[in-house]
């Protein structure tokens, strides 16, 4: 079914109140007794109404602020500003944000803070949260405390989430080795708990079933130290690999350098594919083929969908994921790219499942 975009009449006629006593609610005003005002936040919670922000900020004089919630790993916490990734995501919120009278708050924290920080945020949030590499269950927990939440990424079922088609993009990864005559393909996988980590396992593995492929992987984390040990592995174990797919572009480089300083050659030997297509596959030598992730795009389609109002529980919009070649796969790659897909994706699905 469509979604039809809620209005501040919705929320005044499920409360039985008029509209500016609903509007005096949402702005905080005086004048409006504990009884109404609680029944009409249970029905704002409830319908997941989310009021434009631009017009929010002028009623009330107040600047809103939008949350990005990120959980990272240690080493990611400690060096945010320095992932490419997490740089591409600020980029894309700013965009959305450009021209706005809505403020950027950035809140990150590593696996062990993440319950108490998801609380705090959803306590507080105004203009909404746009949550990065947090789990389904905590993704849920604050949904349940905040209906002004879009998931970048794939998680729980009545979370909104603007998702990457992960699991294709690892198929078409894998297909294209393959394509261009690597036979022994192995992967290296990301962490099991990170939802695009295991939608590109499972593009993984329909493909080696598909192709009638052997099931050669490693799991690591998203981190070129983990990449390197990943193919190191590998090599050790299974010394006829001649296709990697790494499930980031660190890894991918880390894997490069393991082939490198085991004496054999990329692409000569070992034919190498990324995801991601971040600043790290251009710039290195050989230049890495990778799986495009429109991060900023998702990001940005993520923040206007929280301003907007149109984030209803189950909304879902995404995004397809396409090959980008270099010479990491050798100089006739592009030569073998396969046809586009017929099914387009990236438009918005903005009804429930």
């Amino acid at each position: 079914m469509p979604y039809r975009k809620l209005t501040i009449e919705d929320v005044a006629h499920e409360a039985g109140v008029s509209r500016a006593t609903a509007s005096r609610v949402l702005n905080n005003a005086r004048g409006v007794s504990e009884e109404l005002r609680d029944r009409v936040n249970r029905v704002v919670a409830d319908l997941g109404y989310r009021p434009n922000a631009a017009a929010r900020a002028l009623a009330s004089g107040r600047r809103d602020v939008l949350d990005l919630v990120v959980i990272a790993c240690r080493t990611d916490a400690h060096m945010f500003g320095a992932v490419p990734y997490y740089s591409r995501v600020i980029a894309g919120v700013m965009a959305a944000l450009a021209g706005g009278d809505v403020q950027l708050r950035v809140n990150v924290t590593e696996p062990a803070g993440a319950p108490e920080l998801i609380d705090r945020v959803a306590q507080s949030a105004t203009a909404g949260a746009v949550l990065v590499n947090v789990p389904p269950e905590l993704a849920a927990r604050f949904h349940a405390r905040c209906r002004r939440v879009v998931s970048l990424g794939a998680t729980a079922p009545q979370v909104p989430a603007v998702e990457p088609e992960n699991s294709r993009g690892a198929y078409d990864a894998v297909a294209f080795l393959h394509r261009i005559g690597c036979r022994r393909i192995a992967a290296i996988h990301g962490p099991e708990a990170n939802t695009c980590a295991a939608g590109r396992r499972a593009g993984h593995l329909e493909a080696v079933r598909e192709l009638g492929l052997a099931d050669l992987a490693v799991d690591g984390g998203f981190s070129r130290e983990c990449g390197y040990a990943a193919a190191a592995r590998l090599l050790a174990e299974h010394p006829d690999v001649d296709g990697i797919f790494a499930a980031c572009d660190q890894m991918a480089a880390g894997a490069v350098q393991a082939i490198t300083d085991a004496g054999r050659r990329v692409p000569g030997d070992i034919a190498v594919v990324g995801f991601d297509d971040s600043v790290v596959a251009a710039c290195m030598s050989p230049p890495l083929t990778s799986m495009r992730l429109p991060v900023e795009d998702m990001a940005a389609a993520a923040t206007r969908a929280l301003l907007e109002g149109a984030a209803a529980p189950h909304w879902r919009r995404f995004f397809a994921i396409d090959l980008v070649v270099r010479d990491s796969t050798g100089p006739d790659a592009a030569l073998l790219i396969p046809p586009t897909r017929s099914l387009d994706r990236s438009s918005a699905l903005t009804g429930r499942r």
